[in-house]
């Protein structure tokens, strides 16, 4: 676990796994991983159906191995170092893609569709916002409104202009003369 990771003893033993899953691409990491293994095991697994054995050896066999091993690894990254993760989620697509032509189409479309799909999903996400800690002084029930909250919420909007605004020979002539041209 990293320095940053929020399951620590204050987190109640049961809730460990769900505090650390939430924070990180869980599963993306693990879409990943389950992509990573049929790419990497079928040039080199044997197959029996009945008498018959089947073998899916190529001359691409370490191609594979290394593409699979690589989707593996990227995936336990997405677990434990979730801060790459849109490094990790790119490489994922590179590879799974890679793996159409190296490793029997992919691990037969199985490992480079898990591929695909934990590499969109680790780009896609995002860390959920810090939750602050309120300060119980008096709870009657409203919510306090404050000057700063109402700055804070108001800073990015631009501002509104009233009736008294009358179109110059900047304005273009059109809705009351309230579109700026520059």
């Amino acid at each position: 676990m990293s320095a940053e990771t929020p399951a620590s003893r204050e987190v109640p033993k049961e809730n460990r796994f769900k505090v650390w899953r939430q924070t990180r691409p869980f599963w993306a990491g693990l879409f990943t991983l389950l992509g990573g293994l049929p790419i990497a095991y079928l040039p080199y697994g044997d197959m029996r159906l009945g008498n018959v054995t089947l073998a899916m050896k190529t001359t691409a066999g370490a191609g594979a191995l290394i593409i699979g091993v690589l989707l593996i690894t990227l995936g336990l990254t997405m677990w434990f170092q979730p801060i790459v993760r849109v490094f990790a989620g790119v490489a994922t697509i590179v590879l799974g893609l890679v793996s159409i032509p190296v490793s029997n189409f992919g691990g037969l479309v199985i490992g480079f569709l898990f591929a695909l799909v934990g590499g969109g999903m680790s780009i896609a996400w995002a860390p959920a916002p810090p939750i602050e800690e309120a300060v119980d002084t008096e709870d009657d029930g409203e919510p306090e409104a404050s000057a700063e909250a109402g700055a804070v919420l108001t800073a990015g909007l631009p501002e509104q202009r009233g009736p008294e605004h009358h179109a110059t020979d900047k304005t273009i002539d059109a809705n009351g003369g309230r579109n700026s041209a520059g």
